[in-house]
């Protein structure tokens, strides 16, 4: 297994969707000539308008999705591995599907996944949050094969669900992806350490590209893009701004981490 480099996309993104795939598409652009052969865009990469009807206004079903067809095609371009975090995908009259896109370098979908877990929060600051109102829930677990190992594909509120984590562990995923908008409150609360555990818990590399900032809408989110070790060290950390976040991984840590610390191996049925 050689080394590669992966870059996480952190963003600001509203409710205009083409100046959200323009600015992406940017950011792409700037860490593949970082040298990155794995890019990872956040959660709502195109979309972050208010849940309820004005959200699902602004979406469309995956043939007609305009922002798929310009990643798949930038990903051939570049030839990278490209992981757009989410897209809102309409699934159903009422219904989006949080789906997460990984583009192979040949531009074709590799993998996808629609978040498990939905967000129906709500915060002591007053902050109030219904996802499930606009979204509905997948079922399935996500994982694809990359040249450097087998990657899991989650979605920012799943981090809160180790079990989700674990079945990655346990079916060989070297790579754990978990895209994110998190709120600023819960990001400064949480985030690291949340992130941090998800690697140590399973030995694995976990990469986290995030929204970042005050959004057009008056959401603020927490940013802090991250790319971690299987030993829970922090390789790369973003702030708040727009940019890219770039560290090399080297695939043969994760057996030496799991060799050190084989829990993978220890787990044990109980009642």
């Amino acid at each position: 297994m050689t080394k590669f480099r992966a870059a996480c996309v952190q963003m600001r993104s509203s409710d205009d969707m083409a100046a959200n795939i323009a600015d992406a598409s940017a950011l792409i652009r700037d860490a593949a000539g970082q040298g990155a052969h794995y890019i990872q865009t956040p959660e709502n990469t195109c979309l972050m308008a208010p849940d309820g009807g004005a959200k699902f206004d602004l979406t469309f079903d995956e043939a007609n999705d305009p922002a798929l067809p310009a990643f798949r095609a930038l990903a051939e371009e570049l030839g990278v591995w490209l992981h757009i975090g989410s897209l809102a995908i309409k699934v159903g009259p009422d219904k989006v599907a949080n789906r997460a896109f990984v583009i192979d370098p040949q531009g074709a979908i590799a993998a996808h996944y629609d978040k498990i877990h939905l967000f129906d929060v709500q915060l002591a600051n007053g902050e109030d949050y219904k996802e499930s109102a606009t979204v509905a829930p997948g079922d399935k677990l996500s994982t694809v094969e990359l040249p450097w190992g087998k990657l899991g594909v989650s979605i920012c509120y799943d981090l809160r669900f180790p079990h989700l984590y674990r079945s990655f562990g346990k079916a060989g995923c070297s790579f754990i992806a978990i895209p994110a908008a998190f709120t600023k409150t819960t990001g400064e609360a949480h985030w690291h350490v949340l992130q941090r555990a998800r690697a140590i818990e399973n030995g694995a590399f976990v990469i986290s590209a995030a929204q970042g900032g005050r959004h057009a809408n008056g959401r603020q989110t927490y940013g802090h893009s991250l790319i971690i070790d299987p030993w829970g060290e922090i390789l790369a950390e973003g702030g708040t701004e727009p940019g890219v976040v770039i560290a090399d991984i080297d695939p043969a840590e994760v057996a030496a981490v799991r060799g050190r610390i084989p829990a993978l191996s220890h787990d044990r049925p109980y009642s």
